[in-house]
């Protein structure tokens, strides 16, 4: 399988995910709006993100990939809440839905976010001291001390939305 995908993204962690999913295919990112809150608060509203950022860039390829991360409400989370990482891959036609490993925040970021409405970047700047960490380690990086990458976090989700793709068959069948 060969050919060529938009990234709705700049995000190296989130086209160099797609590259190792895709190999053999050329990947370009590309910035696109998610049409939802920078920090999403529901499961509903991070699907939305990424559909919303596949479709913004499918535009001469053959594939267009939204990614999008945020929190939702899980119940019996200390916090409340879970991240979650969402890849749609749209093909001009169907989109390809796959999410990835669900992790907990710490509960008095998480808080943060709700109460402030700031992103989960921002609630975690006092304790990692780098306003651009999800365009480096991602914060599973810091939390992991680097075990687990934003880039192999992201690649999860891709490869949950890709398995569509390489079944069409069994997907196409009612």
């Amino acid at each position: 399988m060969q050919g060529n995908i938009r990234v709705a993204s700049l995000n190296k962690n989130k086209i160099n995910a797609v590259k190792e999913v895709f190999p053999g295919f050329y990947v370009e990112g590309t910035a696109a709006r998610s049409g939802v809150r920078e920090q999403p608060l529901s499961l509903d509203e991070i699907i939305d993100g990424a559909i919303n950022r596949a479709k913004a860039v499918f535009e001469d390829c053959d594939y267009s990939v939204g990614i999008e991360d945020g929190i939702s409400a899980v119940t019996g989370t200390r916090s409340g809440y879970m991240n979650f990482c969402c890849c749609a891959i749209y093909d001009g036609r169907k989109i390809y839905l796959g999410l990835g490993p669900a992790f907990e925040y710490p509960p008095g970021c998480t808080e943060r976010v709700i109460r402030d409405m700031v992103t989960i970047s921002q609630a975690f700047l006092p304790a990692t001291g780098k306003p651009d960490i999800g365009y480096e380690e991602g914060i599973i990086g810091w939390l992991t001390g680097g075990r687990i990458s934003r880039k192999d976090y992201t690649k999860q989700a891709v490869e949950m939305a890709r398995i569509q793709i390489d079944n069409a068959g069994l997907y196409d069948m009612k």
